[in-house]
C-alpha cells in the first residue's frame, strides 16, 4: 500500500494511504453484489408478484424501455449517489473502509464525483475496467482516469491512529459550545486547520493565523465572538469536537 503525500492549500503536509487495488476490486465487486441484488429484488417485487410483466407484454418496444430505464436509474447512479450523499464512500468502499477525498486534502463536491461517475463508464465500457486498472497500477497515487480529471483520490481509512484521533481537543463534560455551523467543516478541514494553527503558532506565524480565521468564516459563515483569532480557531476545533462526538 503507498503513501499519498498532500500538501495543502495552507503548505501544510498530510500523509494518507492510498487504498490498494485489492482493496478497491473487494469494493467494486460489494457494490456490484448490491446492484445485483437490487434488481433481484425489484424484478421479485414488481415483475413477478405485482405482475408488471403483463403490462410489458402488451405495450410497446418504448414503453417497455422506458419502465427498464426507470427501474435502472439506481443501479446507473450508484456511485455517483452515495458518493456524494455519503462524503466519498459507497457501501462497498465502507466496508473496506476507503473514501474518496481531494488530492488537496478537502472534501470532494459533487463535481468531483460526477467527473469520476463519467469516467468510471468511459473506463468500465471499454475494456471492462482494465483501463482504469492499469492507470491505478501505473499512477504514483493509485489514481484511476477519473480520479486524475477530477483531482481526487481514494484513501484507506484503515491507519491505526484514525483520523478523528488527530483532531480531538480536551472539552469538559458541562462544555458549551457556541458555533453550531462548525458542521459545515468535514473531518480533513477540521484536521487542517488544527495543524496549520499548532504549526503556525510554534512557528509564531500570526499572519498565517489570521488568514486561517478569515478562511474559516468564510467556508462556514461564522463570525467570530471568541476574542482574539487564536482563541477563535481553539474554540472552532473544540465545537467541531463536540458536535461531532454528539452527533
Amino acid at each position: 500500500m503507498s503513501e499519498l503525500s498532500i500538501v495543502t492549500t495552507q503548505n501544510v503536509n498530510i500523509n494518507f494511504q492510498a487504498a490498494s487495488v485489492g482493496d478497491r476490486i473487494v469494493a467494486q465487486l460489494l457494490d456490484l453484489l448490491i446492484k445485483v441484488a437490487y434488481v433481484i429484488v425489484v424484478y421479485y417485487v414488481f415483475f413477478y408478484l405485482i405482475g408488471l410483466n403483463d403490462f410489458m407484454a402488451s405495450t410497446d418496444q418504448w414503453s417497455q424501455n422506458a419502465v427498464i430505464m426507470l427501474f435502472g436509474l439506481p443501479v446507473i447512479f450508484y456511485s455517483l449517489l452515495q458518493e456524494s450523499l455519503m462524503e466519498g464512500q459507497t457501501f462497498g468502499k465502507k466496508i473496506l473502509k476507503m473514501k474518496v477525498i481531494k488530492i488537496d486534502g478537502y472534501q470532494a463536491s459533487f463535481g468531483d464525483y460526477l467527473i469520476r461517475w463519467l469516467f468510471r463508464i468511459v473506463e468500465i465500457t471499454i475494456g471492462s475496467g482494465i483501463i482504469g486498472l492499469i492507470a491505478i497500477i501505473v499512477s504514483s497515487k493509485n489514481q484511476r482516469l477519473g480520479d486524475m480529471a477530477a483531482g481526487t483520490a481514494v484513501i484507506s481509512l484503515k491507519n491505526k491512529i484514525n483520523i478523528n484521533h488527530t483532531i480531538l481537543q480536551e472539552i469538559d463534560d458541562d462544555y458549551v459550545p457556541i458555533y453550531p455551523l462548525v458542521i459545515k467543516l468535514s473531518d480533513n478541514d477540521a484536521r487542517i486547520i488544527k495543524e496549520t494553527f499548532e504549526s503556525a503558532l510554534k512557528n509564531q506565524d500570526f499572519k498565517l493565523i489570521y488568514k486561517l480565521r478569515e478562511k474559516i468564516e468564510s467556508v462556514t459563515g461564522i463570525k467570530n465572538q471568541s476574542g482574539n483569532d487564536s482563541d477563535f480557531i481553539r474554540t472552532v476545533l473544540k465545537d467541531y469536537n463536540y458536535f461531532t462526538r454528539n452527533m
